[in-house]
């Protein structure tokens, strides 16, 4: 009668991103992988053989792969699982006249997540479904990610949705594939990408951004708590925070401004020239990117969501009471309506319409035009469609990869082992071989080759990320 052993690993790396373990169960001949984030059931895999000898080689392999990756043995539970807050919002009903809504998408739980672009309109919500609709309100996919959805950012052809898990997923491929993995002792407020590179902001007032390897570049301690506000462009990151707004430099981390905001940050936006805090002071506050001009824009209520218009003509803000409000660029107030659907977690404007993600768990899109505006506030409305979701099959994250021998126009990478990292590199002619690839870890396989839809440059280079599907190449 054959005993099965166990060796199980976790890895954890002091100031780094990675908290993850690693279980081998060898029983006989068959071989059980189970791995993911500390805390979580993780992904689990049986492998078996011809015999126990042969068993036991291939997972002393594994084991040994992990272990010169940096994972140490452990004992499963002994570390607690990550921290997760959910945000808390109060919401009333507003007295305000309610505002055109053309249509509404009820996505089952209360949402955050909000993507908005020519194509297509994503949500994401607590049950960590995340939909993608038609801008006439048309629903076109279902992802169903592990736990909650913090957050949905677009980062130039990428689209990723932050999770409570605390892992960042990528979602512009058939299947999501986990893009990041955050320290589990980083309780996730909010996260931004710009050009491969990520910023968290978390509950004690803490910022960490990290690069496209998944490695931390640096960590600040903002003089404040709960920063609910991080937005990245290619020159800082600006952080919001219950002091406040401050910008770091993105490539060092040095302090580069600090503007008191009155009240606690509670959401960020961010344009070309300026960013726009909404605070618990019921204000947007407005602030130039260089630290200098500001602009205060006056709600009714504290302020739980704002976005602007991409030339700064029109600046909206979502107070607890479910009102919606919008101002000219000086400040002026135009109007304040009803959403009729609970309150704006998140907003984004986009071609004349406004899309808000709420309380309830609707995604709404408003007629925000100024002929629509100038009926609703009449009294005169047009007749909102209820959108329901069909039954679609939910696609979950996975590490399993389509396995292809058709390179079929496609760029063939190769993931190799650098120094005791696994590493991707484009070998297809034509690029630069000694550049890093962005691509999943959870795939990568030293000496595997893959082939991928597209790649693209950095914008600051020094390194390509994938664009489209990943195959794996035999």
């Amino acid at each position: 009668m054959s005993t099965a052993t166990t060796t199980y690993l976790e890895l954890s790396e002091d100031g780094g991103s990675a908290h993850k373990f690693y279980e081998v169960v060898v029983d006989d001949i068959h071989v059980t992988i189970r791995y993911g984030r500390i805390g979580d059931q993780g992904q689990s895999k049986v492998s078996s053989f011809a015999d126990a000898r042969r068993a036991q080689a291939a997972a002393q392999k594994k084991i040994g792969e992990k272990v010169r990756k940096g994972y140490t043995p452990a004992v499963p539970g002994a570390r607690a699982a990550r921290s997760v807050t959910r945000r808390a919002i109060s919401s009333s009903r507003s007295t305000a006249r309610t505002a055109p809504v053309l249509w509404s998408f009820d996505s089952g739980a209360a949402a955050f997540g909000i993507f908005i672009d020519a194509d297509r309109c994503w949500v994401g919500n607590e049950n960590g479904d995340v939909f993608t609709l038609t801008p006439a309100g048309e629903v076109t996919g279902r992802f169903r990610l592990p736990e909650a959805v913090k957050c949905i950012v677009a980062d130039d052809f990428w689209i990723y949705a932050g999770c409570d898990d605390g892992r960042v997923y990528d979602l512009s491929g058939k299947v999501p594939r986990a893009a990041y993995d955050i320290a589990a002792d980083v309780d996730i407020y909010w996260l931004d990408i710009h050009d491969g590179i990520l910023g968290v902001s978390d509950v004690q007032g803490g910022l960490t951004v990290i690069d496209h390897e998944e490695e931390s570049l640096w960590t600040r301690r903002s003089d404040g708590q709960s920063g609910w506000m991080v937005r990245i462009d290619a020159d800082g990151v600006y952080h919001g925070h219950t002091r406040g707004v401050t910008k770091y430099d993105l490539s060092s981390g040095n302090h580069q401004w600090h503007r008191n905001t009155g009240g606690s940050v509670l959401f960020g936006w961010q344009e070309a020239g300026a960013v726009y805090a909404g605070t618990t002071r019921n204000q947007v506050r407005m602030l130039d990117k260089d630290g200098g001009n500001d602009r205060t824009f006056q709600c009714d209520a504290a302020v739980y969501s704002c976005a602007a218009s991409p030339d700064g003509r029109y600046v909206f803000a979502g107070d607890n009471y479910s009102s919606v409000y919008c101002f000219d660029a000086t400040g002026r107030r135009l109007w304040k309506l009803g959403t009729g659907c609970g309150s704006a977690y998140s907003m984004q404007y986009h071609d004349d319409k406004l899309y808000l993600v709420t309380t309830s768990g609707a995604l709404a899109c408003l007629d925000v035009s100024v002929t629509a505006i100038g009926d609703a506030e009449q009294g005169v409305l047009p007749h909102t469609v209820s959108v329901k979701a069909p039954q679609l099959a939910a696609v979950v994250p996975s590490s399993t990869v389509e396995v292809t021998t058709d390179i079929d126009g496609g760029v063939v990478v190769e993931c190799v082992d650098v120094g005791g990292r696994l590493r991707v590199h484009i070998v297809s002619p034509g690029y630069r071989r000694e550049w890093n690839v962005q691509f999943p870890r959870d795939i990568r396989q030293p000496g595997t080759r893959y082939v991928v839809d597209g790649v693209a440059e950095s914008v600051r280079g020094g390194f390509y990320r994938v664009r489209g599907d990943i195959r794996r190449l035999t």
